[in-house]
C-alpha cells in the first residue's frame, strides 16, 4: 500500500535545541554545581559549560526539542519519501546552528530555521555518569522566533501550506503565541488536521490563557497522566479520572465543526487514553522488560512522533496508537531520543522483542512528563521549568523531562 505521505506534508514548530551528549566525570558536575540526576534551566554560572563540554569530552550531538523530536521519529517511521517532516524554530547564527542544522538534514527533516545574532543557539547538555545523568538546557535562540521575521514570509508560509498535519508542543505557548494561532487558524479553514500536546503541567497552569486561545482550533491534543491531571484542575472540572478528564478535554468548544476533537493522553506503563465524540478507548502500551529500559526521556517525544507518522499517512486511530507505542518502547531502549536505521513495524503485526502484550513498562507510551518542563523540543532538556528536559533525550536512566519551551 501507498504511503499517503509526500513531502512537507508534516509541518511542526517549536523550540529546536542542540541535544550534546558526554560522558563526563564528578569534577566537571562538581565545578558546575550539578548533581548527577537532576534537569535544570541553565545559569549564568553555566554558560562556559556547553564550551567546556566539547573540548574536553567526546561528545554527540543530535538534533533535540520536543517538537522536533516528534517530526523527526514521525520521520523514522515514515522513512520514504525524505522530507516529509518540515521544522519551523529559531537558532543562532553559530557553530551550535551549523551543527543542529546539520543533524536536522541527517534525519531528513527539512529544518527552515530562523536565524538571528542576539542569542546563541539552544542547546541541552547531557552530563553522564554511570547511570546518572544531569540535563542543562539554555533555551537561548529557541525563546527568540518571530513571526513576522519567519513565519510570514511569502516563501516559508508556503510551506505551511504544504502540510495537511500540523503539530506544536505546548511549550511553543511561551514563545509565540500569534504565530500558534496564524498556523492555527489556517489548519482549521482548510479542514486540515492541527495537533498540539499539553507538554508540562506549568504550561497548564501559567500560560493557560494561551493555551486556551489555541484550544478551539486543536483537532488531537496529547498528554500524559499528570499534564491532564493539571489541566483538570486548571479549567476546575472537578475530576480526576483520567478518561473523564479526556472526555472533557475533548468536548471543549471546536471551531471547524467538521472534525471532532481526539484526545490522547498516555498514563506511563498503564493504558492509553482515546477519546473521540462521546466514545472512550483503552489501549495497553507495549511490554518491555525493566532491564531493557535504558533512557525513558523520549518517550513522549517518540510517542507523539509514531502518532504522527500514522496521521500524515492517513491511517485508522488505533494503527496511529500502535505506532506511537512502537516508538516509544524502540527510543526508551536506547540513549538519548535516537533510533535504530529503519524501524521494524508493520501494520498489525508487532516485532519488539516483548511482544504486544499489555505491559510492565514504565514509560513506553508515556508523554514524558515527569520528567521537568519542556525545555526547549523534547529532546532531553528543559524548557522552562525543569520538567521537560526533554527534548535532546539523554542517554540516561532516569526520567527526563520533554524538553520544548
Amino acid at each position: 500500500m501507498m504511503s499517503a505521505a509526500s513531502r512537507n506534508s508534516l509541518f511542526g514548530m517549536g523550540n529546536p535545541l542542540l541535544d550534546i551528549l558526554a560522558v563526563v566525570d564528578k569534577d566537571f558536575l562538581d565545578k558546575y554545581s550539578l548533581k548527577p540526576n537532576d534537569q535544570i534551566l541553565a545559569e549564568d554560572k553555566h554558560k562556559a559549560l556547553f564550551e567546556e563540554l566539547v573540548k574536553k569530552f567526546k561528545v554527540e550531538y543530535h538534533a533535540g526539542g520536543a517538537t522536533q523530536n516528534s517530526v523527526k521519529i514521525a520521520q523514522w517511521m515514515i522513512q520514504e519519501p525524505h522530507n516529509v517532516g518540515t521544522f519551523f524554530g529559531c537558532i543562532g547564527r553559530d557553530k551550535f546552528g551549523a551543527i543542529l542544522k546539520q543533524k536536522a538534514e541527517e534525519a531528513h527533516v527539512e529544518a527552515h530555521y530562523f536565524e538571528q545574532d542576539e542569542e546563541p543557539t539552544g542547546t541541552c547538555a547531557a552530563c553522564i555518569t554511570g547511570d546518572n545523568r544531569s540535563l542543562v538546557a539554555n533555551l537561548a535562540a529557541a525563546n527568540c522566533y518571530k513571526k513576522e521575521k519567519h513565519l510570514d514570509l511569502e516563501e516559508n508560509w508556503k510551506l505551511v501550506e504544504k502540510a495537511k498535519v500540523y503539530y506544536i508542543a505546548g511549550f511553543f505557548l511561551t514563545v509565540s503565541l500569534e504565530s500558534i494561532l496564524k498556523v492555527a487558524k489556517h489548519a482549521s479553514e482548510n479542514n486540515k488536521l492541527f495537533c498540539m500536546n499539553l507538554s508540562a503541567p506549568f504550561i497548564c497552569q501559567f500560560f493557560k490563557d494561551n493555551l486556551m486561545q489555541v484550544m478551539p482550533y486543536i483537532d488531537v491534543l496529547f498528554g500524559n497522566e499528570t499534564e491532564a491531571s493539571a489541566f483538570a484542575k486548571e479549567q476546575d472540572f472537578e475530576i480526576k479520572d483520567i478518561k473523564e478528564i479526556a472526555k472533557k478535554a475533548q468536548a471543549l468548544p471546536k471551531v471547524n465543526k467538521k472534525r471532532q476533537r481526539i484526545v490522547v493522553f498516555t498514563q506511563g506503563k498503564d493504558e492509553t487514553v482515546l477519546a473521540q465524540s462521546d466514545k472512550i478507548e483503552t489501549f495497553p502500551v507495549l511490554k518491555i522488560d525493566p532491564k531493557d529500559i535504558v533512557d525513558t526521556n523520549g518517550a513522549g517525544d517518540a510517542f507523539v512522533g509514531g502518532f504522527l507518522s500514522g496521521l500524515v499517512q492517513e491511517k485508522p486511530l488505533d494503527e496511529c496508537v500502535r505506532a506511537a507505542h512502537y516508538s516509544a518502547n524502540v527510543i526508551i531502549r536506547r540513549a538519548g531520543c535516537t533510533f535504530p536505521e529503519k524501524p521494524d513495524f508493520k501494520t498489525g503485526v508487532c516485532s519488539l522483542p516483548d511482544g504486544c502484550e499489555p505491559l510492565c513498562n514504565p514509560s513506553a507510551g508515556l508523554s514524558d512528563d515527569r520528567r521537568g518542563p519542556e525545555a526547549a523540543g523534547g529532546s532531553g532538556c528543559c524548557q522552562t521549568a525543569p520538567r521537560h528536559l526533554s527534548q535532546p533525550r539523554l542517554p540516561a536512566p532516569a526520567s527526563q523531562p520533554r524538553h520544548e519551551p
